[in-house]
């Protein structure tokens, strides 16, 4: 399929935000709605995060997956699906997937909301606990960092999101008192780019939605309502924000989950450090009062966010895979 350079990706400034009040989130709800119902992607800037926060988390994606295979697979992957995938692990299953599609090339360390052994939360499945490096100073702290901020920018996205639904501005305020995040380290390594072959397969975000800062090494692309695959521009300093599935099915498809993929790069090895922001596990997934009529019924069951990711991972990770590189290590 083609790929469109040049695009009309929307550019969001989340200045009027800086002061917490209702009027800011206001002005930018309706450039969001129109963003997250036409094209599932938009870029923002004036975010509030650091750019030394940013800079010095990629620098520990690098770091990390610089080691040596040992190091790395000492903290392989655990059942939470918390510490290193590598590389060709894991298995989108999409109908935007060919059958002849190669592995992806990527590897990946993942982590998720730090908790104590006492946490009631801390038994449940996808919410155990994080694998830290042991010779790595100063990795642990960098990251939970950077997740405590962009959480914080997720949640103050959300009375955008409520009001762009034409809902009350507190409206996801209880789902997210305590998020349920997933934090990935990404490196996609330079292969040569052959027909189906990905750093990461074409897939929709599981999540209520995704936070990227941009690193300048292109590769991201998202597939259009054409059929278009279009390059995600570059604009320094910023973040790419996208719908993931969780935002698609509580707005009753009102908001899209895009198709996304990420091509190999050819030039320098890429790293990606996405942060996965969604709801407290428990969380009911029901249409929105706004997103459905007797015209317009609700496509989808209610469900809660456990059992959707349950699901999820189940269908897009292999842990006998992982079981097998422990066994060659």
């Amino acid at each position: 399929m083609e790929v469109v350079s040049a695009n009309p990706i929307p550019l969001i400034d989340l200045a009027p935000l800086a002061d917490g009040s209702r009027e800011g989130a206001a002005e930018i709800a309706p450039a969001l709605r129109a963003a997250l119902e036409d094209i599932g992607f938009l870029v923002i800037v004036n975010h509030g995060v650091p750019q030394d926060l940013i800079d010095r988390t990629f620098a520990q994606a690098k770091r990390f997956h610089d080691q040596g295979m040992a190091a790395k697979r000492a903290v392989l992957m655990n059942a939470h699906n918390n510490g290193y995938m590598a590389m060709a692990r894991y298995g989108v299953r999409t109908s935007w997937v060919s059958e002849n599609a190669l592995p992806d090339m990527n590897e990946s360390f993942f982590i998720k909301r730090e908790r104590t052994a006492d946490d009631p939360l801390a038994s449940r499945r996808f919410a155990g606990p994080n694998e830290w490096p042991a010779d790595l100073p100063g990795f642990r702290k960098d990251l939970l960092a950077y997740t405590e901020t962009v959480d914080a920018l997720g949640r103050r996205l959300l009375p955008v999101v409520a009001l762009a639904l034409e809902l009350p501005s507190d409206t996801f305020d209880v789902a997210f008192a305590e998020s349920q995040f997933s934090f990935r380290l990404s490196h996609y390594p330079m292969v040569e780019r052959k027909p189906d072959q990905f750093g990461f397969a074409p897939h929709t975000d599981a999540n209520f939605m995704t936070f990227l800062a941009q690193s300048g090494v292109p590769g991201l692309q998202i597939k259009m309502a054409s059929g278009e695959w279009w390059d995600v521009p570059y604009l320094p300093g910023s973040f790419v924000v996208n719908t993931g599935d969780m935002l698609h099915r509580w707005t009753n498809g009102r908001f899209r989950s895009t198709p996304h993929r990420v091509v190999p790069p050819e030039d320098q090895a890429r790293y990606a450090i996405p942060y996965f922001f969604g709801p407290h596990l428990d969380t009911r997934i029901t249409c929105l009062p706004t997103c459905c009529s007797q015209d317009n019924p609700p496509r989808y069951p209610t469900i809660t966010y456990d059992e959707y990711i349950n699901w999820w991972y189940d269908e897009n990770y292999n842990a006998a895979d992982q079981d097998d590189l422990a066994a060659d290590g």
